[in-house]
């Protein structure tokens, strides 16, 4: 027995009968997103890389990838079983889970690629789906047709239009045996969306994303990414996208981040049969090697000259396993960045790695036509302000609907920091989409009193803000009521009111990004993004001591307040040890502006709840519950992103505020036309009633109706189709989620009503 035996793996389980072909999502990061594919050979893990096996050629045998390294699915060419005759007569027979000796997922490939290599194939469209489904396979591959790279936008149409001619056709023959619809329409973008609108209205189970092996082979990878942009926005959420042909490790992170589930992989043979290595920053060729690039379990022991002594085949098997190891390692730290919320960071620093695949993350980030602008200019491309949010509409181009669609499913706020990364920093969709939700649903109070035509911004050092300004804050809020005050970070201003929140207040990186010199123009644009460009800007440095003393001189000498004396803080509490306490005016404004942002409420009613509340606070001073005028707990104040959690009594205190009808259907328009209406409404059928006001989770399946704009992290209010709230949580999804998943967590539900409000 080989050392790989030794630990052998038991056979999958089959899923349920009424599983089968279904997908569900437990985590994501944005558009990235762990899931589990339901088959009759197990369910199968998503992100996951699918090993190319050749029947007649086992670089590795497929039971050593089930049992030594945990690979669940894998791709064989059904062409090639049903073109020799012996491999075809043993597959009927056994089926092919027995031919290749493989306990797993076996999705078949249909012979398009091989029409792309050698011409065309001898096989008929239907033949090719029934052979499939009688050798038993998971998943089976319509044969489409495959466009050349030289062919004309013409030729490519008509490919195209050909494969959707065949789709229905393909998807009767499969019966009840999965299939693969994929989308072609080359380097053409406006085929790849006409592709995957065509082929999204037939019943196929998984979208490969066809045609991409050329541009690979010549690093073309900012045409990788236009083709993934151009078409996995209108393509069903709730089915796994497989990028066909894409082994090499390099390409999954940005792949992943932008949508990808599934990996297929014949680069671990091909290249080890060349001398050649993977690893996450391109290829390394075993003849120039004194050390390994990356230790590995199958050469942990051994040297490169040791392998090269090694005869062909033998070298060939251990570079194949060292390949394998690579990759599986690779889409390990993608599927953990997802957990982590961090995988467009596992991008942008694998972007740095080959010129090519940087030239196509920059592309992403900055959308086509910018070439040439500044960082800042770019930023404010990037980032959406209030008055171009409100006139946003579908004539816009499908550039900016990809990287809407990239963003608009971000959750904001997120747990855990902002590592810094340069200047790609500013464009990492979640950061964007917590600017973009500051400055739509902030506002600032009506102007009154001193200061009412001043900002004060604070600069210089990094947060936490309450432990050197809260005393100052307190004065402040009694000598000049109408300025508003700010704060200075690496990634915009931020209103004081929200200074713990993530990522604003959460940035770990040099003491530089803090101490930069603030840049007055700049600053001006960020306050007319806030509705506040009329008026002028006072700074305050917080380095170094003395704090309150130099800012009240500041306020002086420009004057906002008259000379300042210790007398002049009568009328503020103090404490038992003489240290200024906080007005309840001052923490109404910080818990009303959070519900206006994070919770969405119309910011004069977040202000109306919180005039007569009251507060529980910590030693720290930091605020723990909010109550109501009668005394109800409605929120609580997180501390680790600075979000706020809703109560049972505040999910009643804001649904009997609402305006807008019940939902009845599922509408995907952007959240920004929402602004001010309240968290989203989700309406659950009557099967679910019961165990929502018990406090359980909503699944898909059960959903009728959303408001449009839900989107992922946000809370949410759960009610029935009367509009009656039966509990509140967090959704896990956005509208068109909600609209096609049946499988799967919809929204975690935090608290459930049991009596009808």
């Amino acid at each position: 027995m080989s050392a790989w035996q030794e630990g052998v793996r038991d056979d999958p389980e089959p899923c349920r009968e009424q599983d089968i072909g279904l997908f569900e999502v437990t985590n994501r990061d944005g558009r990235a997103r762990l899931g589990r594919l339901h088959t009759s050979h197990g369910i199968l893990e998503t992100p996951a890389l699918l090993p190319v096996i050749n029947p007649n050629i086992r670089t590795i045998e497929p039971r050593e990838m089930w049992d030594r390294y945990g690979i669940s699915a894998l791709i064989t060419n059904s062409y090639i079983i049903w073109k020799h005759e012996h491999l075809k007569e043993r597959a009927i027979k056994d089926g092919v889970h027995s031919l290749i000796d493989f306990p797993g997922v076996i999705m078949t490939d249909s012979g398009t690629f091989q029409s792309y290599i050698y011409g065309d194939v001898e096989v008929g469209v239907e033949e090719i789906v029934e052979f499939q489904k009688s050798i038993g396979v998971d998943i089976a591959t319509m044969l489409d047709v495959f466009p050349r790279p030289d062919m004309t936008e013409q030729e490519v149409e008509s490919a195209v239009l050909e494969t959707d001619t065949r789709a229905q056709i393909s998807i009767e023959s499969a019966g009840s045996t999965m299939i693969n619809g994929p989308i072609q329409g080359g380097l053409f973008n406006e085929l790849r969306k006409s592709s995957a609108q065509k082929m999204a209205k037939h019943n196929f189970s998984i979208h490969p994303i066809g045609g991409i092996v050329p541009v690979m082979e010549q690093h073309m990878y900012k045409d990788y990414a236009k083709i993934m942009l151009s078409t996995l926005p209108y393509l069903p959420p709730n089915r796994p996208v497989h990028m066909f042909g894409c082994g090499h490790p390099m390409l999954f992170p940005m792949s992943i981040a932008l949508g990808a589930d599934l990996f297929d992989s014949a680069a671990y043979a091909l290249f080890a049969k060349d001398g050649r290595l993977l690893t996450p920053w391109g290829t390394e060729k075993l003849a120039n090697l004194v050390d390994w690039p990356v230790t590995m379990p199958c050469i942990a022991y051994r040297s490169p000259q040791e392998i090269r002594d090694l005869d062909s085949d033998e070298q060939i098997k251990v570079l194949a396993r060292y390949n394998l190891e690579v990759t599986l390692a690779e889409l390990s730290r993608c599927k953990q960045a997802i957990r982590d919320g961090t995988i467009w960071r596992l991008a942008e620093r694998r972007s740095h790695q080959h010129p090519a695949l940087r030239e196509a993350f920059l592309w992403i980030i900055t959308n086509p036509n910018k070439a040439g602008l500044s960082v800042i200019d770019l930023e404010e491309l990037a980032i959406t302000d209030r008055a171009a949010a409100r006139d946003r509409d579908s004539s816009r181009g499908s550039w900016e609907h990809a990287w809407d669609w990239i963003i608009g499913s971000q959750e904001s706020p997120k747990k855990g920091g902002v590592s810094w990364g340069g200047e790609d920093t500013y464009f990492r969709p979640h950061i964007i989409e917590a600017r973009r939700q500051l400055t739509s649903r902030w506002r600032a109070p009506e102007p009154a009193g001193n200061g009412s035509g001043d900002v004060l911004i604070f600069h210089g050092r990094p947060g936490p803000w309450r432990e050197r300004c809260s005393d100052l804050m307190t004065r402040l809020t009694h000598h000049a009521e109408g300025m508003e005050v700010m704060i200075l970070t690496p990634l915009g201003l931020l209103p004081y009111s929200m200074e713990d929140l993530n990522p604003f207040s959460h940035v770990t990186g040099p003491d530089w990004i803090w101490r930069r010199k603030p840049d007055l123009s700049w600053m001006r644009r960020e306050l007319e993004r806030f509705e506040l460009g009329d008026r002028r800007i006072i700074l305050c440095d917080l380095e170094g001591d003395g704090i309150q003393a130099r800012c009240m001189e500041a306020l002086v000498e420009a004057g906002v307040i008259k000379t300042i004396t210790d007398e002049d803080a009568s009328g503020i509490p103090l404490d038992s040890e003489g240290r200024l306490i906080a007005t309840n005016k001052v923490r109404c404004r910080h818990v009303s502006d959070k519900m206006t942002v994070l919770l969405n409420v119309e910011y004069g009613l977040a202000r109306e709840l919180m005039q007569d509340a009251s507060f529980v606070i910590n030693r720290n001073g930091r605020i723990k519950n909010a109550m109501s005028s009668s005394g109800k707990h409605i929120l609580s104040p997180r501390l680790t992103d600075g979000g706020i959690s809703l109560t049972d009594d505040g999910a009643v205190e804001l649904h009997s505020h609402r305006r807008r009808e019940c939902p009845s259907k599922f509408e995907t328009t952007q959240a920004w036309n929402y602004i001010g209406e309240g968290p989203a409404w989700v309406v659950v059928n009557d099967d679910a009633e019961p165990f929502v006001r018990k406090g359980r989770n909503v699944f898909h399946g059960f959903v009728l109706a959303t408001d449009p704009w839900i989107t992922p992290g946000r809370t949410c209010l759960i009610v029935n189709k009367k509009g009656e709230l039966l509990g509140h949580g967090i959704s896990n999804c956005n509208s068109e989620d909600f609209a096609t998943f049946k499988k799967g967590i919809a929204i975690k539900t935090r608290g459930g009503l049991r009596e009808t409000v």
